[in-house]
């Protein structure tokens, strides 16, 4: 129960601070959802881009803790690269260029990983990128169901915050400091 409440406490605190940092400018400004969704998705491709790169290649088999089911580091960078896949593919009408495949057992390297998130992320920036007030509310396949386009992007947003939240237990196991609490830290003035 106590790791449930640290792994909540943790998630909320990354989310809070994600928000914090995607703040809009004083002076008023409107923000639409397709905007919002914008700036959530812009906030996770940066801090996990960021986590992807801090850790060492040596370190990408480390895992915390000794449970089997436990993700090493790179399965997590290979856990969010193969559901972006998914979902991103589908919602821009494409093809899973990954469908078939198991990347957390496949991949193995940091370069290969974090190619693959490279690629995942290019495949979601179009996605987000398409997206407008006009059609955020637009019914799309999802599965064998039918969603907005708003339900499906905040999937990619909280699914990649989830797992971020993972991954940065596993930095901060490595005296790595995370990428979002670096930039709030740097932001106000602060060291780390």
């Amino acid at each position: 129960m106590k790791r449930v409440m640290s792994f909540a406490s943790a998630a909320a605190l990354l989310v809070a601070s994600a928000a914090y940092s995607q703040q809009p400018p004083a002076g008023g400004q409107k923000i639409g959802l397709a905007t919002s969704l914008q700036r959530g998705y812009a906030g996770i491709k940066a801090n996990f881009t960021a986590a992807a790169e801090k850790m060492s290649d040596a370190d990408y088999s480390f895992k915390v803790g000794s449970m089997p089911e436990a993700r090493t580091y790179g399965q997590l960078i290979a856990h969010i690269a193969q559901s972006q896949f998914g979902q991103c593919a589908a919602l821009t009408g494409v093809p899973n260029p990954m469908a078939g495949k198991n990347l957390e057992q496949d991949l193995k390297t940091k370069a290969e990983l974090t190619k693959a998130l490279a690629d995942s992320f290019a495949l979601c920036d179009k996605a987000f990128a398409d997206t407008t007030d006009a059609n955020v509310t637009e019914m799309i396949k999802a599965g064998p169901n039918e969603q907005t386009r708003a339900a499906s992007l905040y999937g990619v947003i909280v699914h990649g915050n989830e797992i971020a939240g993972t991954a940065y237990a596993y930095l901060r196991t490595k005296g790595i400091v995370p990428p979002s609490t670096e930039r709030a830290m740097a932001g106000r003035g602060r060291g780390l």
